[in-house]
């Protein structure tokens, strides 16, 4: 597929990926596959799509964004950084005691981080708890959530997606990373969870199903989600784990991965 890797949102995306490589780098360990695997959707939603203010994160007309995949945090750390929501310098502090930069997203610590993520399969029912607040408020905001393959073995995962269709919450867009891997192996293999596509829009969601590396790409099927109405949609990622880490690309050992500063260093080199 051709991409423009040189336009604003893929930019954007590839800063997103190396500062990922270079924080997580820094401390020696983290979950580098599943963040640098939603770089591009980051990009899209923040750099884009989101109607947000940095210099009022707690504004309440703003877009919630919940990353539900929790583990991705360092992520989502880096694009609220490029976004202005607290300074780059603070990526130095993933991890390390007293941080406000934990592992897994924390509401209550980190400027700019909407929900809680922790334990897989919860981010999608406070996404959808926010988008019936928006409803019921009768307020103008989309919520956006990321959630992975591997989470959506999780039960609550459907409960959240039956109720959001049955509420017909169209204010709701859950981008799904699909990079086909978890942390014990293939997703297939783990217990397999295709057709996605049939099964959400058995649910009854709105579904496209796109390649998951072109923030442009997602950034136009976002918009072509908010002109749908009545039903939630779901943007299925095709998605690399590790992608753009030579190293780790398509790996199942990338979910978690000890690096030393030769390889970060060689990684965004490359």
């Amino acid at each position: 597929m051709k991409v423009n890797e040189n336009s604003y949102l893929n930019t954007q995306a590839k800063k997103i990926r190396n500062l990922t490589i270079e924080t997580i780098g820094k401390f020696g360990v983290g979950h580098l596959g599943g963040s640098v695997s939603i770089a591009e959707a980051l990009s899209a939603i923040y750099f884009d799509a989101a109607n947000v203010d940095p210099k009022n994160p707690k504004w309440s007309e703003r877009d919630r964004i919940v990353l539900s995949k929790g583990h991705a945090g360092s992520a989502l750390y880096c694009a609220l950084a490029l976004k202005g929501y607290f300074d780059i310098s603070l990526l130095d502090t993933l991890n390390r005691n007293g941080t406000t930069l934990p592992s897994h997203c924390d509401m209550n610590k980190t400027t700019g981080v909407d929900m809680t993520a922790g334990s897989l399969g919860q981010g999608l029912s406070a996404a959808v708890g926010m988008a019936l607040a928006g409803k019921i408020d009768k307020k103008d905001y989309t919520v956006y959530c990321i959630i992975g393959d591997g989470e959506c073995q999780e039960g609550q995962i459907w409960e959240a997606s039956m109720f959001a269709a049955s509420r017909k919450l169209d204010n709701l867009i859950v981008l799904l990373d699909n990079n086909k891997m978890q942390i014990d192996g293939l997703t297939k293999d783990i217990n397999n969870i295709e057709p996605l596509d049939e099964k959400f829009k058995s649910f009854g969601f709105n579904v496209y199903s796109i390649y998951g590396h072109d923030a442009d790409l997602i950034a136009k099927t976002i918009k072509k989600a908010k002109k749908v109405s009545g039903k939630p949609t779901v943007i299925i990622l095709d998605t690399v784990k590790g992608k753009g880490v030579h190293f780790c690309e398509g790996q199942v050992s990338s979910h978690s991965i000890t690096m030393t500063e030769e390889m970060w260093k060689s990684a965004i080199k490359e």
